[in-house]
């Protein structure tokens, strides 16, 4: 009895999938809990695993298939052994005409960066499991060719060259077309609807962190080895600090429906992750209800999960407000963009000394802008300012958070 290998079950927030990248192919045997396939959705990369031993006896949906939830993918034949003939001539002449662009055995970043410098599968050797290409080899393989013609051009002695007739451009002007990835194109469907589709503002405040940096600076090895190696970090802070302050104005943690006004007495945080794939927003749940602790770990967990492409449709859906840090890339200011159907989004930057004025005198301290993005269709102005200067006052104070003060 053949074993039906399906997608898994998509979300109403997810209409359909593509299926990615097959890690098996047809007559191959399979492992129980073995990686066959990954689906690649406008919000995630899911992974299908075999549900039992066997073989694959057919494919029934090749890479670039658009699917949808429960679609069959393949047929497996339980407890069959995988055939060891090798392939006949026609087969192995197809083998040999791969496309300039295909990229099996890869995953979804690595495939990508192969077709942006149209390289084979066969030119590259895979270090990950199973001989699949990673996108270290692939930028492993491309360093090696750049230095290897630096190598060349520099052993090569120059001969006199006449006297150009007239200066211009040299070299070739290349450029390459590639497909956008379903996750990318939902990206920038999403930030265009935000921007058109809502009155968007931005305002702006600094915040000192001296405070935050000298109660870390005292208490972070401690903290790391109370709390099993969770490390002390200012998005914990920030965090409670953004849930605090949308117990106080409900409005920056309500969002739109039509013509109603949805107003949520909880406070789920997405706190932005940037990864190989794009921009993905995790989601804390009931984040006013966790500890610092409980905050910097389960940020690091999902961290993990996102760039390794494990994030599930639960840590990716819901969320009221959203936190993000552009300081981390050295981002000094920026005007983030809203979340949809959420009605604010609070920035972080770069942390960077300059002189502030402090009871007369000018003091060096450790400042941080701060933006807040608002829909001023729900929000008003006053609100939004009095949002952020709330964030600031308890950063600047931390025992505020914990006194919920």
């Amino acid at each position: 009895m053949t074993i039906e290998l399906k997608a898994p079950a998509f979300p109403e927030s997810v209409a359909d999938g593509e299926v990615a990248t097959w890690h098996k192919q047809e007559g191959e045997a399979v492992a129980r809990d073995e990686l066959i396939v990954e689906i690649e959705t406008d919000k995630v990369v899911m992974e299908v695993v075999a549900p039992a031993d066997g073989v694959i006896s057919k494919i029934h949906a090749g890479e670039g298939t658009i699917i949808e939830g429960e679609q069959l993918l393949a047929t497996i034949e339980p407890g069959a052994v995988a055939s060891l003939s090798p392939p006949s001539d026609s087969a192995a002449q197809e083998l040999v005409a791969e496309p300039a662009n295909a990229a099996v055995g890869a995953g979804p970043a690595a495939r990508t960066l192969m077709e942006e410098h149209g390289l084979k599968s066969s030119e590259l050797k895979g270090s990950g499991k199973g001989g699949r290409i990673t996108k270290e080899d692939v930028v492993a393989h491309l360093q090696a060719s750049t230095n290897k013609s630096q190598s060349v051009a520099v052993s090569v002695v120059a001969a006199p060259a006449p006297t150009p007739a007239a200066a211009g451009p040299t070299g070739e002007r290349v450029e390459r077309r590639v497909p956008m990835t379903r996750m990318r194109a939902k990206i920038a469907e999403r930030l265009l609807d935000a921007t058109q589709q809502t009155a968007m503002l931005t305002t702006f405040n600094e915040v000192n962190m001296a405070p935050l940096m000298d109660l870390r600076r005292k208490y972070k090895d401690q903290f790391e080895k109370t709390h099993n190696g969770t490390r002390l970090g200012f998005m914990g802070f920030f965090v409670k600090a953004a849930c605090e302050a949308l117990k106080r104005f409900p409005e920056v943690n309500a969002s739109i429906d039509g013509s109603d006004v949805v107003y949520h007495g909880y406070q789920d945080i997405g706190v932005a992750v940037s990864t190989d794939n794009g921009l993905v927003v995790p989601v804390l749940r009931d984040a006013d209800f966790m500890s610092i602790a409980d905050v910097e770990a389960k940020i690091k967990e999902l961290g993990l999960k996102a760039r390794g492409n494990k994030l599930t449709m639960d840590d990716m859906t819901g969320g009221t407000f959203t936190v993000t840090n552009g300081g981390v890339f050295g981002s000094l200011m920026s005007t983030p963009i809203l979340n949809p159907p959420q009605t604010g989004i609070l920035g972080m930057h770069k942390i960077q000394e300059r002189p502030m004025a402090v009871d007369g005198q000018v003091v060096i301290l450790p400042m941080m802008y701060l933006a807040l993005s608002y829909d001023h269709r729900l929000i008003d102005g006053k609100t939004a300012v009095q949002f952020l200067v709330a964030v600031k006052d308890l950063i600047e104070d931390p025992a505020r958070i914990l006194l919920q003060l």
